[in-house]
């Protein structure tokens, strides 16, 4: 009898072990992607993750925070691409890929394109900037719980995080 119960421990335990190895957990910070071809003919693609607000205050209890330069998403950089030369805000990028970072200070945002793009977000070197522009800020129409980049037949580029919205165009 104590064999059999034993023997049943043994099956009920390698069946939940393998049963929870097969649940895949969904991440805190999935990956999204968004890829248009816009008026101008130029292909502009943001491969980044998504974090959520989950309740916090961006800019106290997560990022953007005043000053500080943070990966414009989670996990990896964000790779923002381009397909041929472009202008961005009316300054020149030329095609290809890049680290997009962002820099806060009270209410203006500087999109910062780096030339390096495959490394863990957090790194960032100002010596490997290719093209820096700033805007002003605004409040989004809706409130976003998860970052999301948006891009308009315009060429136009959106980040929207919580109530925070900001953007550059690509011609």
């Amino acid at each position: 009898m104590k064999k059999l119960l034993f023997l049943l421990a043994g099956v009920c335990f390698v069946i939940g072990v393998s049963a929870q190895n097969g649940e895949k957990k969904k991440p805190a910070s999935p990956p999204a992607s968004v890829s248009k071809t816009v008026k101008s003919g130029v292909t502009i693609s943001v491969n980044y993750s998504q974090p959520s607000v989950k309740g916090r205050t961006i800019g106290k209890d997560v990022e953007p925070k005043d000053g500080t330069v943070w990966r414009a998403g989670a996990n990896k950089t964000t790779l923002f691409e381009i397909s041929k030369d472009v202008t961005v805000d009316g300054k020149p990028l030329a095609a290809g890929k890049y680290g997009l970072h962002v820099l806060t200070n009270n209410g203006s945002w500087t999109f910062i394109f780096s030339k390096k793009w495959d490394q863990w977000g957090t790194e960032y070197n100002e010596a490997d900037d290719a093209l820096r522009v700033t805007v002003k800020s605004k409040k989004p129409a809706k409130f976003a719980e998860a970052l999301t980049y948006t891009i308009n037949d315009n060429g136009r580029v959106a980040l929207l995080w919580g109530d925070h919205e900001a953007g550059f165009t690509v011609k």
